[in-house]
């Protein structure tokens, strides 16, 4: 059965963007993040992709997911309505537009991953809403060395209970800093 892994990188201070709803100066090294064994390894252990409505619009044209995005596998949108056009797919890639809740994406994403990953990515509801439901197998959290002192934090909204984790990694790629968490159940 397949793990989840839910990745984010956030500022020093814990934020996902800044006050603006800016995610800039935290990708300020993408090409470098591009070409990184860290980023080449999860494109390689990924079977599926879970990602909320408001990451998958980030880009202006979802049609250039197919053939572009980093993630050439099977993608589960967490969103209350589907979208009016269904985005181009691919052999690999291909859209499931998810309306039942985060326990339905993550359950029909670790079917079509198999043996390999479940990656979750972009989105603080989402991930939020992944570690409330304790879904999450591992979490791969990317520190960039700027304080964003504003904007949406990543561990708000996550309930009460303690979550403990332990430390598997922690890689430099760059200015940032990747560490590995497995979260103990």
């Amino acid at each position: 059965m397949a793990k989840v892994v839910l990745g984010m990188t956030i500022s020093l201070d814990g934020y996902i963007n800044d006050s603006k709803g800016s995610v800039g100066r935290l990708y300020q090294d993408l090409d470098e993040l591009r070409h990184s064994e860290v980023l080449k390894e999860s494109i390689r252990n990924t079977g599926a992709v879970v990602m909320g409505r408001n990451t998958y619009e980030m880009t202006t044209d979802p049609d250039l997911y197919a053939d572009n995005y980093e993630y050439q596998a099977p993608i589960f949108v967490l969103c209350k309505k589907e979208p009016q056009k269904h985005p181009k797919e691919n052999e690999e890639l291909t859209f499931t537009f998810v309306t039942q809740g985060i326990e339905h994406a993550i359950a029909q994403a670790k079917e079509a991953a198999g043996n390999k990953v479940v990656t979750v990515i972009g989105g603080a509801i989402t991930a939020q809403q992944c570690l409330k439901a304790e879904l999450v197998d591992e979490l791969q959290i990317d520190i960039m060395p700027v304080l964003l002192c504003g904007g949406i934090k990543m561990f708000e909204h996550i309930g009460e209970e303690q979550i403990e984790l332990e430390k598997l990694s922690v890689r430099e790629v760059g200015e940032r800093t990747s560490i590995l968490f497995r979260v103990v159940k």
